[in-house]
């Protein structure tokens, strides 16, 4: 059995349904067992009483000779079905004058007792003991018929028909489970690619199925509550695609808006720059397109927060892409960098590793996690990126790093640490994109205890 099918709701159910008859059918077999066994010992109970009423008759009017020659007689005939019964006549001190029984048993004869009494080494028998006169007594005892045989056979066919149960209900349990685990899936489907043709064919199964679709019953012919969850999923997630679209829409208009206002006033401050204005003009104009660019720079980012966590587990857009590879293309870029910088820079990449996800927002997770380490560790520092098979990414580095105090909120926008430099360029949001891109793909980046400098690690997210 798979890991999946073992982690299945209703393979466990299937398990259960089939534990659930076995158990019923193991039930059953002890009460007829011991019904049937019951049965037999009220019929040796029985037998006892009316032979005992026989005898006591046979002494009443032939005397104890006539008595001791007639059980003798009865011990001389065995009963076809295997019932043996067993006698003892003695007198007031027990001892045997006829009779197969070799001693007095413990049962009060002056009371006509009855219960179970042993015979031989392990034969335990239903007997009544009853007093005839003053110098006589006697004990009449029965074994149970031998219903061993018919036991076994019952046994035999509670077992056979236990087992064709059980197999039936598996097969039935595995039919039905397998149809709710197939309509269950579409909706699984449906919820992890809200662009596809899954979400189309989940909306046309609720629809054909009398399920609700926005709002309205399609028809009546044979909704279930699964298809009423059905129909609630389609609705609700075509709904939120809409959503989606609507605010990348909204925020692809607004960044439009915005950005292309300020990029003419840039282009006009160049402009005015080509005029050689004299330096103080110049000087304010150039720190005037740096804010530009900081302001653009910034309205990006946050779209790019918010696109991520809207998109989170979303799977649409995702490709594999060879992460390995990326990141080797990307450290040989910060090699030569990090020469200019006076920084030691190396790197220890495992072949192979590949991921799904969308490459370009995936590069620039890692890319905002190297400018950070090369921007706040000094000239001569170390900075080391590792990548291994799960995939498992860490960037380190031995500069200041993070101070207790400060590691709660570093992943917040606009949050930057205490010992930064708050001159030093930077919006405090590139570790919020950060955290924003490794969640829509499925991963947790975080900062990992180091004994020096600032250690991030990005990983799958534990399932």
């Amino acid at each position: 059995m798979t890991r999946a099918a073992r982690r299945s709701i209703f393979t466990r159910i299937v398990v259960m349904a089939i534990a659930l008859s076995g158990v019923l059918v193991a039930g059953l077999w002890l009460v007829t067992d011991q019904t049937i066994r019951a049965t037999l010992e009220a019929s040796a109970r029985e037998a006892v009483d009316v032979d005992l009423a026989g005898l006591v008759d046979i002494h009443a009017s032939g005397g104890r000779d006539e008595l001791a020659r007639r059980i003798g007689d009865r011990l001389m005939i065995r009963p076809a079905d295997g019932s043996l019964p067993h006698y003892l006549l003695a007198n007031a001190k027990g001892a045997r004058i006829a009779g197969d029984i070799a001693a007095w048993p413990a049962l009060d004869a002056r009371v006509s007792e009855s219960g179970f009494i042993r015979i031989g080494n392990a034969t335990h028998v239903y007997a009544r003991a009853t007093q005839l006169g003053p110098d006589l007594k006697l004990v009449v005892a029965q074994e149970a018929g031998d219903g061993q045989p018919l036991l076994g056979r019952i046994a035999l066919v509670f077992l056979g028909g236990g087992l064709v149960f059980a197999l039936v209900i598996g097969l039935f349990g595995r039919s039905a489970g397998g149809n709710l685990k197939h309509r269950v899936e579409a909706i699984n489907r449906a919820f992890r690619s809200l662009d596809g043709k899954p979400l189309r064919s989940l909306a046309d199964g609720a629809a054909a199925d009398g399920a609700l679709v926005d709002g309205k019953a399609a028809n009546h012919n044979r909704g279930d509550e699964i298809d009423e969850l059905a129909g609630h999923s389609a609705a609700s997630l075509a709904r939120m695609r809409d959503l989606m679209e609507a605010y990348r829409d909204t925020s692809d208009q607004v960044a439009h808006e915005i950005r292309t206002p300020v990029m003419h006033l840039d282009r006009r401050l160049a402009k005015l720059l080509e005029g050689q204005p004299d330096p103080a003009t110049a000087q304010a104009l150039v720190a005037a397109r740096g804010d530009i660019r900081h302001l653009v720079g910034t309205l990006e980012s946050l779209l790019d927060i918010a696109a991520s966590k809207a998109r989170r587990g979303d799977r649409t857009g995702l490709k594999r892409i060879d992460l390995s590879a990326m990141l080797r293309g990307i450290c040989e870029l910060y090699a030569d960098s990090s020469e200019e910088s006076g920084h030691r820079f190396a790197w220890d990449i495992a072949p192979d590793v590949f991921i799904e996800g969308e490459e370009a927002h995936l590069g620039r997770l890692v890319t905002n996690l190297l400018d950070n380490a090369f921007k706040y560790v000094p000239a001569g520092g170390s900075v080391t990126v590792s990548l291994a098979t799960g995939p498992v990414l860490t960037i380190a580095d031995d500069g200041p790093g993070i101070p207790e105090a400060d590691r709660a909120r570093i992943f917040e926008a606009f949050y930057r640490s205490g010992n930064v430099d708050q001159r030093q360029p930077g919006s405090g949001l590139g570790l919020a994109l950060a955290r924003a891109i490794a969640e829509r793909h499925g991963l947790t980046l975080g900062l990992m205890d180091s004994p020096q400098g600032a250690c991030f690690q990005l990983s799958k997210e534990a399932a």
